[in-house]
């Protein structure tokens, strides 16, 4: 197993600190963020990319990725202006790959208007890629109010544009639930995001972000099996934890709860191929 942890599971504590807390955990790697601005975060807590991206390292760890940009299949001169910022960045920072986000309020969802979309947002983006070296994770979102939910859908699109040498997709259990499953893709995945719903009153489409937490016996989307399936498809990358939970976020020692979760994850894995 190679875990990582994503800095939303952990997004108050400070950027050295959540380093220390991966590599504390044995993690490979770790995913950074630019969306926590709410929390009064600025990107790498405002340290230089190239200085970030030394941390990241001097700890032993890949710097997997750095998110994002929303909503990228909404293309426009702002969006191509903020894809080709956020390139420029991980470059800086020794990031292996970005993050696409779809749109996920309700609109560009309509049938053949989301496949234009995201057809015009992925050929825009890949002379972007290919000038840098870059590789992106599109990530489908499950809920139903998402502009792209199928991982199908964007697996043959990346296919039929011939674009898999720069484009990946993530696999993320809580939204391969919510969208109703399906396959897996394990050869087009690039980085697999973990985290559990474990409120019995919730039903599928009630789930939301701020459900996410870690995996335990109560976990409701079949993490495991999903895990398992992805390993016997032959995925070999990191499942990195992504928890929106604000009760998870706020643990006062995520260290041994994260480790707790691992531990688990792990054995359950091992029970499961034995």
């Amino acid at each position: 197993m190679q875990f990582a942890l994503n800095q939303m599971t952990a997004p108050h504590l400070p950027f050295a600190s959540f380093l220390d807390l991966a590599r504390d955990l044995g993690c490979m790697g770790v995913e950074l963020r630019n969306d926590m601005a709410g929390l009064g975060r600025p990107l790498f807590d405002g340290l230089d990319p190239a200085q970030a991206g030394a941390l990241v390292r001097a700890r032993g760890l890949r710097f997997l990725g750095l998110s994002q940009v929303y909503p990228f299949n909404s293309w426009d001169d702002a969006r191509q202006a903020e894809v080709a910022a956020l390139i420029d960045t991980a470059k800086r920072a020794g990031a292996e790959t970005i993050s696409l986000i779809p749109r996920n309020d309700g609109t560009g969802g309509a049938e053949g208007e989301r496949q234009a979309n995201l057809r015009v947002a992925l050929k825009a983006c890949y002379p972007l890629l290919v000038a840098a070296d870059m590789t992106a994770l599109v990530e489908p979102l499950g809920f139903g109010r998402s502009s792209l939910r199928s991982k199908q859908e964007l697996v043959d699109m990346i296919a039929a544009l011939d674009m898999g040498a720069r484009l990946r997709i993530v696999h993320d259990t809580f939204h391969h639930t919510l969208a109703g499953g399906g396959a897996l893709y394990a050869a087009q995945t690039g980085i697999v995001h973990i985290s559990a719903v474990v409120d019995p009153s919730l039903r599928i489409e009630q789930m939301e972000d701020e459900h996410r937490v870690l995996i335990d016996r109560r976990d409701r989307l079949g993490n495991i099996d999903q895990m398992a399936a992805l390993l016997a498809a032959g995925y070999k990358g990191a499942f990195s934890y992504e928890c929106f939970s604000p009760e998870t976020q706020a643990l006062g020692d995520p260290l041994t709860a994260l480790r707790q979760s691992f531990d688990f994850i792990s054995a359950q894995l091992q029970a499961k191929a034995a």
